[in-house]
């Protein structure tokens, strides 16, 4: 499964921009881990020099916290059955207060 379609990446604020938003914010999209109970919501992110995507989210997985993290971070987890990290196709723009 491709993590980063082209449609989330045109929605996709860049980084430290939701700082001067007004209203509520919303996160972009969601990732997973099938075999286990980490979550990944991604909030803001840019596409780096060597083509690779940093993220800023809530990571939700020993505990919840925000933080950044990368997209080959994501796409090198292979879980006990083989499974690698996926995202939530159902996920449209969920306000960050409804997580957080």
């Amino acid at each position: 499964m491709k993590l980063l379609t082209e449609k989330i990446k045109k929605r996709l604020p860049a980084l430290y921009s939701s700082q001067e938003q007004e209203g509520p914010q919303k996160f972009a999209c969601k990732f997973f881990d099938p075999c286990g109970s980490w979550t990944w919501y991604v909030l803001e992110g840019d596409e780096r020099e060597d083509g690779d995507w940093l993220f800023y989210g809530l990571v939700d997985g020993f505990e919840k916290e925000w933080g950044y993290f990368l997209l080959s971070d994501l796409e090198k987890v292979k879980g006990p059955l083989g499974l690698g990290i996926e995202r939530d196709v159902y996920f449209e723009n969920e306000e960050v207060a409804k997580y957080a």
